[in-house]
């Protein structure tokens, strides 16, 4: 009885621990609820710097299934129509976990959260009102910020040292500040295509949109990452993003290249026009209204800019000198053209929009329902080059026209060099071949001579470019000698007669004219070099009795004293005496029509040598030397 007894009292004395225990936990989540209820209110961290952790709060992301014809890098894509055709699925994020879900063939859209913070711009600092910025580094820190340029292709230690909200000075015309826009302005859609951009120059271009943007008329910013594989374009842009009110990140799971990146981003735009920006740009006040000002006046009508520069070591501002506006040679080489003596002539021209043969792919603008209805971007370019001029000459062929806008200004940042390899080193002679082959008609051996690795490609394979030329026809565009009499008629049309154009070989020292490109585009001394074969020491001796040089036909041999050098040829004025040669077929002479001199190659430099040190051309006395034997060598024939 007495063990009994024990023993009941030992259960009641347990009974009361374990009664105990449980009214315990019951207080401790009764008061952990009360707590995590409290800071359910408090305001959520603002956005850090990459590699700092932050514990948040998940948002929730869009897996769209890929059956996007944009996501598909092949010749054959088909266009636009088909862009609205995925099956959505919310799924909750995976941000921040080990194993992030990866889908192979989807993309991924961040969406910014309900709670969002409002940054403040910072304070004045390095690089305020785009003045340049030298560190003057030594050791280390100087190997960091040249690795950081070779990496980056711009000085990026230079650049984390500006802030993202830095200011430019103003360089708009002073018959700019006092327009006036309607409150009506079609919505923008601004698409920022990026792969593997440096942290600070990406944001810096994001918040440059947000700062200048007037919030009735910018619908929103599509970030549009291309298969980036740095670490800070992951999780931590994600989380920075999510902090951005109107910002929205995309991400493809396989590399699209520029025109395809912005494929994705128009199909995803709800704005009623297209601002596609690179992702290192700087804009001015201003920039957005007389952009979307024009569209909406003409919605065929596509616009651009003043692109100003960014020095890629100092991040100066430079400004453009307006007007100007955008051209491309017969290889195909887009380039920015000024002349100011225009604006001299006729002052209102500083604040009217200028006509452009092309525009660059720095900043475009065009209507979405304009840009879906001509086709978009070529699916079938690769990665990145002469997309600009493709689009370029499709929008005026088919019914549409550009044009650069002064009272627009957007700064570009300069590259020193690509930082990025291409699987593919021919893939941009490859570009240009859907160009010739889609566009230029008959004009197309003009750019073959002038390009003849794209000639001997060309030759081996013929590019699938059937999807271009069905929408060419369905939408009647008209063809290349049209646009080169109505639109660029500036461009010089070689004549390139059998024996009378190619590379300028000299017999005596088996070498080829040459002009040295670091002498700049006109008034250098003409040189001897080995001859490159590639087509860039072309030359066209037409009926005129002009040697044209040059990838543009521009240039002219001309005569300095003895000394030939390259001058401008005249527009549409009768050539002069000085700018004549006679070619003599059977001495090979070619014979100066104002000095009756012949052309001699000379490999010293004779008592005169030329800087180049590669030798030089000189007018001689005409004599039976093989330096003054000259062969015009057709690499293609006609």
């Amino acid at each position: 009885m007495r063990l009994w007894g024990r023993a009941k009292v030992l259960r009641r004395r347990m009974l009361c621990l374990w009664l105990l225990l449980v009214g315990f936990a019951l207080v401790t989540l009764t008061l952990s609820d009360l707590f995590n209820r409290d800071r359910s209110h408090e305001k959520p961290s603002p956005p850090r710097r990459p590699l700092q952790r932050i514990p948040s709060p998940p948002d929730l992301e869009f897996i769209v299934e890929s059956r996007d014809p944009v996501l598909e890098f092949v010749v054959d894509l088909a266009h636009l129509s088909s862009l609205q055709e995925d099956q959505l699925l919310l799924v909750p994020s995976t941000q921040g976990t080990r194993n992030p879900l990866q889908k192979r063939g989807n993309y991924r859209v961040v969406l910014p959260g309900a709670n969002k913070d409002t940054i403040a711009p910072a304070p004045p600092t390095l690089g305020d009102l785009g003045k340049a910025v030298r560190l003057h580094l030594e050791g280390l820190e100087r190997d960091l910020e040249e690795a950081a340029a070779q990496k980056y292709g711009f000085n990026e230690v230079v650049s984390e040292k500006i802030s993202l909200h830095r200011r430019l000075p103003e360089a708009r015309h002073p018959g700019c500040m006092g327009e006036e826009y309607s409150e009506s302005l079609p919505s923008a859609t601004v698409v920022i295509c990026f792969h593997d951009e440096a942290w600070s120059t990406l944001l810096r271009t994001v918040h440059s949109v947000l700062d200048t943007a007037p919030k009735q008329h910018l619908r929103e910013v599509l970030l549009v990452d291309d298969l980036s594989q740095h670490g800070h374009l992951k999780s931590e842009l994600s989380e920075y993003v999510a902090h951005l009110d109107g910002v929205h990140l995309i991400r493809s799971t396989k590399r699209l290249g520029i025109g395809g990146c912005r494929n994705l981003g128009a199909s995803r735009a709800a704005g009623e026009v297209l601002v596609f920006m690179d992702s290192h740009c700087e804009c001015q006040d201003g920039w957005l209204e007389s952009l979307l000002e024009r569209v909406a006046q003409d919605r065929t009508r596509v616009v651009s800019p003043i692109m100003d520069v960014i020095h890629w070591q100092t991040f100066q501002y430079n400004a453009t000198q307006w007007p100007v506006r955008g051209v491309f040679n017969w290889r195909l080489d887009f380039s920015w053209e000024s002349n100011p003596e225009v604006q001299d002539e006729d002052p209102d021209l500083a604040v009217q929009p200028v006509r452009s043969p092309a525009l660059g792919g720095g900043v475009l603008a065009i209507d979405r329902h304009f840009f879906q209805s001509v086709g978009g971007y070529d699916p079938g370019m690769l990665l990145w080059g002469a997309e600009q001029i493709e689009l370029s000459i499709r929008v005026w062929s088919c019914g549409g026209s550009m044009e650069v806008i002064p009272c627009s200004r957007v700064a570009h940042l300069q590259h020193h060099h690509l930082p990025y390899h291409f699987p593919d080193q021919e893939m941009l002679d490859r570009n240009k071949i859907r160009i010739a082959d889609t566009w230029m008609d008959a004009y197309r051996k003009i750019f073959y001579r002038r390009d003849t690795l794209a000639h001997f490609i060309r030759q081996s394979e013929s590019p699938n470019i059937t999807e271009q030329l069905r929408l060419k026809r369905s939408l009647g565009c008209r063809n290349f000698r049209w646009y080169l009499t109505t639109v660029y008629p500036q461009l010089y049309i070689p004549q390139d007669r059998q024996g009378l154009s190619g590379e300028l070989y000299n017999v005596g020292t088996g070498s080829c004219a040459d002009y040295p490109r670091k002498q700049g585009l006109q008034g250098g001394l003409m040189s001897i070099a080995p001859c490159s074969g590639t087509g860039s020491q072309h030359c066209d001796l037409n009926s005129g009795g002009e040697v044209r040089w040059g990838p543009t036909g521009a240039f002219c041999l001309d005569a300095m004293g003895e000394q030939v050098i390259l001058s401008l040829c005249p527009n549409h004025q009768p050539t002069t005496n000085r700018l004549q040669w006679k070619f003599i077929k059977l001495s090979g002479q070619l014979v100066h029509q104002q000095s009756q001199l012949c052309l001699e190659a000379v490999k010293d430099g004779g008592s005169r040598p030329t800087e180049a040190g590669e030798g030089g051309l000189f007018l001689r006395p005409c004599t039976h030397h093989p330096r003054q034997q000259w062969h015009f060598e057709q690499l293609v024939t006609p």
